[in-house]
């Protein structure tokens, strides 16, 4: 299905209990990550989108009751030398999870087909190519039972120039934004351009494009948790471990246990 992020802009607000509600949704990823714990299952979480559009607060929330030894965020920049020397998905083989870990990615190899398309890091022969690879990329990972959730989160010109006004007037923030967001920013029309076809080329039935609106942060958060959990849930077995008789025979052992019926 045709991806149009026209269709993402209406800011809505979250109507219900924010605070409740994300609750709710860390409980059920506690859950989730259990799953994935017990039954040795591994997911990757791919965030992409506009600078200032939310992904950072997103995986905050989305990470924030998990248990940091079975996940792991990678914040993805620009190829170091090393990286430069090979083809451009061998950083993201490496960094993907094993079995029971999650690896959420603050963008992703689809920088080949963004930014390397739009600022000329890559040839137009190289990005092209590139959809068919990340294609097969993506159907190596889910056929080798990898579960991907791919998130692009979208906001307005006028939301983003506001959020980058906010970095710029709190003292605190100013390391958030930078030459580069400027830089981007100037060449909308062409990342536009840019996205418009990735949308086409890579929204498989295999590996689908989940669009949040961003333009209000509480309901982008919200949406893209939901999302998350809603699809992980459907691919991990959500079965509990039974109760191993060696552990119980010795917490009876210690303390006096006794199994709730």
């Amino acid at each position: 299905m045709t991806i149009s992020l026209s269709d993402y802009e209406t800011g809505a607000r979250f109507e219900g209990d924010y605070s409740d509600t994300l609750k709710a949704l860390e409980g059920r990823l506690e859950r989730l990550q259990a799953a994935h714990i017990t039954h040795a299952q591994r997911s990757v979480i791919m965030l992409e989108g506009w600078d200032a559009a939310g992904k950072g607060g997103i995986i905050q929330r989305l990470t924030a009751s998990l248990d940091p030894r079975y996940f792991e965020v990678w914040p993805i920049g620009a190829p170091n030398e090393e990286e430069k020397a090979r083809h451009f998905l061998w950083r993201f083989w490496k960094r993907l999870p094993g079995n029971r870990e999650i690896s959420i990615f603050d963008r992703s190899w689809y920088g080949r087909v963004l930014v390397e398309r739009v600022e000329g890091y890559a040839t137009e022969a190289e990005w092209r190519k590139s959809y068919d690879e990340i294609n097969e990329f993506e159907a190596q990972l889910t056929g080798s039972r990898t579960n991907l959730v791919k998130l692009f989160v979208h906001v307005t010109q006028a939301e983003q120039d506001r959020r980058f006004a906010d970095r710029l007037d709190d003292p605190w923030k100013r390391w958030k934004t930078g030459t580069e967001d400027y830089r981007n920013r100037s060449k909308r029309k062409h990342y536009l351009a840019a996205m418009d076809e990735m949308f086409a080329q890579t929204n498989t039935r295999w590996a689908p494009w989940k669009v949040i609106d961003g333009n209000n942060k509480k309901a982008a958060r919200i949406a893209a948790l939901t999302y998350i959990v809603d699809t992980l849930e459907a691919a991990v077995p959500m079965t509990p471990p039974e109760l191993d008789p060696a552990v119980v025979k010795l917490a009876s052992k210690a303390f006096g246990y006794k199994p709730k019926d």
